[in-house]
């Protein structure tokens, strides 16, 4: 059996590789990356991911990074998990790779800009970021709860590592202030999601990495953001 450790921070994106792993039932390592400690520019995280970000997934011993290529890799390589559904023709696996890219190039970047605004564009310009971050996820998110009027999951009735993206995606504006109530369907997904036992699993990593944060006198800001407590 293969050796998997993922380099992770409670409320980042990895918790989508958290949950597919849980999903799939490998046993793996959840190392934290102490970002205010500065452990993710450090040179030994640095051989791990040049990029300096999470996640980070090792296995025996060879690095693989981003959320597009992690989740695509652990579908191919563990078919009975179903993280992604089958793909008959090139066309088709290449608009499964098109729904990921939507989560990681579009999602995710909105998320950075309503949630870390100050990030972006300092004390001055934050609320300006924050509020395009704002505007432009309505359309996004009327995408979303449109295409899950087609059944309970992204994909119909078939669960996936989509459903784990969005309902990262849903977590960070839900829990930023984000107004979510026009969008019911994706409400009751981020519901149905949570019921789930790996996703449960998967957020008791994080609520043990946050505690280990908490516990060095460090914790996430508004939005997800570090600070020192």
């Amino acid at each position: 059996m293969a050796e998997i450790t993922l380099f992770a921070a409670p409320g980042s994106c990895s918790r989508v590789a958290t949950i597919v792993l849980e999903e799939i039932g490998v046993p793996f390592t959840y190392e934290l990356v102490r970002f205010m400690k500065g452990f993710h520019k450090s040179p030994a995280y640095k051989a791990v991911n040049p990029k300096g970000k999470v996640p980070a997934l090792i296995v025996d011993g060879e690095a693989l990074t981003e959320n597009v290529a992690i989740l695509s890799y652990l579908a191919a390589t563990y078919p009975d998990g179903r993280v992604l559904p089958a793909a008959s023709t090139p066309m088709a696996a290449a608009r499964i790779i098109a729904d990921l890219c939507f989560c990681s190039a579009t999602l995710h970047p909105l998320v950075t800009r309503y949630c870390m605004s100050v990030k972006i564009g300092g004390e001055e310009g934050a609320a300006a970021v924050k509020a395009v971050g704002a505007e432009a996820m309505k359309e996004n998110a009327a995408l979303i709860d449109q295409r899950l009027c087609e059944g309970d999951w992204w994909y119909g009735d078939a669960w996936s590592a989509m459903d784990a993206y969005l309902y990262w995606v849903f977590g960070r504006f839900n829990g930023a202030g984000y107004d979510l109530s026009p969008y019911p369907r994706w409400q009751t997904h981020a519901a149905r999601m949570e019921a789930r036992p790996a996703v449960q699993r998967a957020l008791a990593h994080d609520e043990a990495a946050q505690a280990t944060l908490s516990a060095e006198r460090m914790q996430m800001g508004p939005g997800g953001a570090p600070k020192a407590a």
